[in-house]
């Protein structure tokens, strides 16, 4: 191993999904890892989602005659993603050093499941 493999990461890197009770998944490694990866790949297929059901809401937001049945569709998609994109801008934001695990977190608990 080479001193930058041996160097872990300061704190747990928060996951992009939660486990089977709904908690947050929490990863401790030096971030080059299998899980790492696969991590990096939901948090970019995450992103990549939110932006295409918002290329798909604008249309039926700016349209007077959407069904209220499609509104509501939207927006609950809408919200998941935003949740998805919240969690991400979380742990990304507590690997640059935003928030340690000893300092008041800027986020308020209900932007997150």
């Amino acid at each position: 191993m080479t001193d930058a493999e041996n160097i872990r990461q300061p704190y747990p890197r928060l996951l992009p999904w939660t486990g089977t009770d709904g908690k947050d998944c929490w990863l401790s490694s030096d971030g080059h890892g299998r899980v790492a990866r696969v991590a990096d790949q939901v948090e970019s297929m995450l992103l990549g989602m939110g932006a295409e059901v918002l290329s798909y809401a604008r249309p039926l937001l700016e349209d007077p005659a959407t069904e209220e049945t499609e509104l509501r569709f939207a927006g609950r998609r809408l919200s998941e993603c935003l949740t998805d994109a919240l969690r991400v801008a979380r742990s990304r934001g507590l690997r640059l050093g935003a928030d340690g695990p000893d300092e008041p977190r800027h986020d308020p608990d209900w932007l997150l499941p």
